[in-house]
């Protein structure tokens, strides 16, 4: 540590003062000048302190109804100078403006006014004009001022005064200023996002990372930003991972698709198994069917309840995350037999409307897929017509088969998903993989349908979808082929329909 500064003089106008008397008691110790406003003065002088009040420093009273206290010369000029620089200690002299050596000073809570629901004349009272210029001009002139721009800095400050008889070295000095810029970044983002909440820039400020034990893989670092306790309450288990977060909201935007019980078992951001049903218990059971094997380690999400039947089914199986909408205190007492797997109660459907991801050297950004192929969209290509069961079946499959990755296919039956393509290189081999997985388990293709994330090259696929007795194909068409592909459908008897809508997912 070098280039340590003695505090002799400090600026403090807080709007919150818990855990600031450990500090005023440090800079009272020290017969530290302090300049103070309104309620702060008043509590630094509770608490003992000798307080001169900006006003009467400046000349000037608090004007505007307090939008106007510290905006002055003797104020910032106080601030900027640099002691280091001839000219500006002379012009303190000739001004009569005192050094001014510590700034405390935080903003208006701005974002908790957002959060309350306040009127808009309200939240725009609390953009914070003076803090925010007090805090940029000390944190610029950290070579010689501290600044203290958070009550979370409180106890740090005291501790450093202590410990070190008053003051503070350059490299702190700094490590404050830089923490103090990232406040008023952060406070100019929420003031943008809160004006223009449509702007196409990308501005992002989210603070406190909660550092993860590794990203996706043991040699990567991997943190997450944002509040989960608005959306979770965690009610059993170890920490959620970096991998868990990522299966998470892929199950999350799956459930919500859904209003009737329904139950998802997701791997790797996949669906390996869903599926409706009369009640949660049913749902859970043919979701397990659809896949046993690749459910071994997954994410389990439903949009119900759990009960005690249902948490002991549910414990057969070894999964790394549960997730529904309510747990009873049997189930409960069930689950929590198993320590680490992690349980979590669905607060709220909050979820970030955007897609962001780094890509090259920037980033992109794009609204999340929340379109939807229902019946009335639905165009049907073939004299072939579907009955209503397969109407349900059709929206089902698409539904399901828009939460797998690209190339993919979904084979479904009676709200059920049997067998499923993902990730292929061809539309051909993602069908073929779909047969193979529904043969193994057993399901009878007849009767099933096929969806398509997007349209069909060539007539391959549903040339082998007619070899297995499959009769109903959706897709969203738009293929230069698609003529093929309907003529085949039409002349074997087969039921091809239209969405119009793509749904492919990298």
């Amino acid at each position: 540590m070098t280039a340590k500064k003695a505090i002799r003089s400090a600026l403090i106008s807080v709007y919150h003062k818990e855990g600031l008397e450990e500090v005023a008691k440090e800079l009272i110790a020290r017969n530290v000048i302090i300049y103070s406003t309104g309620g702060t003065a008043a509590y630094l002088e509770s608490l003992g302190a000798k307080v001169e009040e900006v006003a009467d420093l400046t000349g000037y009273p608090s004007i505007l109804g307090g939008r106007v206290k510290t905006l002055h010369p003797k104020v910032h000029g106080g601030i900027l100078a640099r002691r280091s620089e001839e000219g500006d200690v002379k012009t303190l002299a000739e001004f009569d403006i005192p050094p001014i050596d510590l700034v405390v000073v935080d903003l208006y809570p701005f974002e908790e006014t957002v959060a309350s629901g306040a009127e808009d004349a309200a939240i725009i009272e609390k953009i914070d004009i003076g803090g925010i210029a007090l805090i940029r001009a000390a944190a610029k002139n950290f070579t010689d001022v501290t600044c203290i721009a958070s009550e979370e800095e409180y106890s740090e400050l005291a501790k450093l005064l202590r410990e070190q008889n008053g003051e503070i070295s350059l490299e702190q000095r700094k490590t404050f200023a830089a923490r103090a810029f990232d406040v008023s970044s952060h406070y100019d983002t929420q003031i943008h996002a809160y004006l223009d909440p449509e702007s196409p820039n990308l501005k992002l400020s989210l603070q406190k990372p909660k550092q993860l034990r590794y990203g996706e893989n043991p040699h990567q670092k991997g943190y997450f930003l944002g509040n989960l306790s608005k959306v979770f309450e965690q009610l059993n288990g170890k920490e959620l991972s970096y991998n868990n977060l990522v299966d998470i909201e892929g199950a999350l935007q799956l459930v919500d698709e859904f209003e009737e019980p329904f139950f998802a078992i997701i791997k790797h951001t996949n669906p390996c198994g869903c599926a409706l049903g009369n009640d949660m218990k049913e749902a859970w059971h043919r979701a397990l069917e659809g896949d046993p094997v690749s459910a071994f380690g997954g994410i389990l999400a439903c949009n119900g309840k759990i009960d005690k039947e249902l948490a002991e089914d549910i414990n057969k199986l070894f999964y790394e995350v549960l997730i529904a909408e309510e747990f009873t205190e049997e189930a409960l007492e069930v689950l929590r037999s198993k320590k680490k797997r992690i349980v979590l109660k669905r607060l709220s459907k909050e979820m970030h409307p955007q897609i962001v991801k780094s890509a090259i050297n920037g980033y992109l950004v794009q609204d999340k897929d929340h379109k939807k192929a229902d019946e009335s969209i639905l165009e049907v290509k073939t004299s072939r017509q579907p009955s209503r069961e397969e109407i349900s079946d059709v929206v089902f499959g698409d539904l399901v088969c828009k939460h797998l990755k690209s190339n993919a296919i979904a084979l479904v039956k009676n709200g059920q998903l049997i067998g499923s393509g993902i990730g292929q290189t061809s539309r051909i081999d993602a069908l073929k993989q779909a047969i193979q997985k529904a043969e193994v388990r057993g399901f009878e293709l007849s009767g099933s349908v096929l969806a398509s994330d997007a349209f069909f090259p060539f007539a391959d696929s549903v040339e082998l979808a007619h070899q297995k007795g499959i009769e109903i194909v959706v897709e969203p068409g738009g293929s230069v082929r698609d003529e093929d592909t309907i003529n085949f459908c039409e002349s074997h008897g087969m039921c091809l329909i239209f969405t119009g809508i793509r749904h492919f997912k990298h």
